[in-house]
C-alpha cells in the first residue's frame, strides 16, 4: 500500500526575477508513485517550478517541504540531490565517448574521478545493479556502444538511467519526449509508468497526446499560479482552462 503522506508539498511558493514572478503562490502536493503532469502555455511558469524544487532557483517567498518535514526551501542544489531528488533537463547530458555502460558506471560513482571509477573492480553487487538499469532502459543489447553513437529517444533514456543509478526518492523531467518518434514516445511513456512502481515522477510536457495516454493526475500551470487539478478528462472539460489555451497554437488544439 502506497503511503498517504505527500512526498513534496510546495506552498504558497513565489519566484520572481527583476520584479516579474515567474511564479506566483503556487501550491503543488505531490504523492509516493505518482506520476505527475504539470502543463500549460509558454510562459506559465512550469520550469520555473521544477527549477525551484530542485534548487537551482530559489523562492522570494514560499515552503517546500520533501519527505513530510524536510525543509528544501533554502537548501543548495547539492543538498537536494543527495535528499532524494533527481532533474533532468531537456537536452541529454551523457558522457559521448564513454560506453552506454560506463555511463551508468559512472553514475554509480559520483564520489570519484572519472578515472577512478573506471578503473575501480566493479562488485557482483554493482554489476548486477547495471545490468538491471541496462534492461529497464532498454539499453542492454547497446551496453558496449559509446553513448555519442545513440539515437536522440536512447540518449535521453540512458541520462534517465543514469539518474536512477542514484537511487533518487522524486524525479524531475523537462519534456523528456520532444524530438522523439512515436515509437520513442511511447516507450518512454512505459519507462515512466515501470519507475513509478518505485519513485515519483514530475513531468513538464507540451505533447498532449502523450499526457493523455499516461497521465493519472494534470497540474495545469497559468501565469505562474495553479489553474487547475485534475484527471485529464476535468482539465480538458474545464472552461477557464480552455479559454487560457485559446490562442496558443498546438496546445490550444490540443486541449480543446
Amino acid at each position: 500500500m502506497k503511503a498517504t503522506a505527500p512526498i513534496l508539498s510546495c506552498e504558497k511558493v513565489t519566484v520572481a526575477f527583476d520584479g516579474f514572478k515567474a511564479v506566483n503562490g503556487m501550491d503543488l502536493r505531490l504523492m509516493p508513485g505518482e506520476l505527475r503532469f504539470l502543463i500549460g502555455p509558454n510562459g506559465a511558469g512550469k520550469t520555473t517550478m521544477l527549477d525551484v524544487i530542485c534548487g537551482k532557483v530559489k523562492p522570494a517567498s514560499g515552503t517546500l517541504r520533501f519527505k513530510g518535514d524536510i525543509d528544501i526551501s533554502r537548501k543548495k542544489e547539492y543538498q537536494i540531490a543527495e535528499l532524494g531528488i533527481g532533474r533532468k533537463f531537456q537536452a541529454p547530458s551523457i558522457f559521448a565517448g564513454l560506453t552506454v555502460y560506463e555511463n551508468l558506471e559512472l553514475a554509480m560513482s559520483q564520489n570519484r574521478s572519472v578515472l577512478a571509477t573506471l578503473r575501480a573492480r566493479l562488485s557482483k553487487e554493482d554489476r548486477l545493479k547495471i545490468s538491471r538499469q541496462l534492461d529497464m532502459i532498454g539499453l542492454a543489447h547497446r551496453s558496449e556502444l559509446l553513448a555519442g553513437g545513440l539515437s536522440h529517444g536512447e540518449k535521453q533514456w540512458l541520462e534517465i538511467g543514469m539518474m536512477l543509478m542514484q537511487e533518487p526518492m522524486l524525479l524531475l523531467l523537462d519534456e523528456p519526449v520532444a524530438g522523439m518518434t512515436d515509437t520513442e514516445t511511447e516507450k518512454t511513456g512505459e519507462l515512466l509508468r515501470e519507475i513509478t512502481k518505485r519513485q515519483t515522477v514530475v513531468v513538464v510536457e507540451h505533447d498532449m497526446e502523450f499526457v493523455r495516454s499516461y497521465a493519472t493526475t494534470v497540474t495545469v500551470m497559468h501565469e505562474g499560479r495553479l489553474l487547475k487539478e485534475g484527471t485529464m478528462q476535468e482539465v480538458q472539460e474545464d472552461d477557464i482552462v480552455s479559454e487560457v489555451y485559446l490562442g496558443h497554437g498546438r496546445d490550444a488544439r490540443a486541449v480543446g
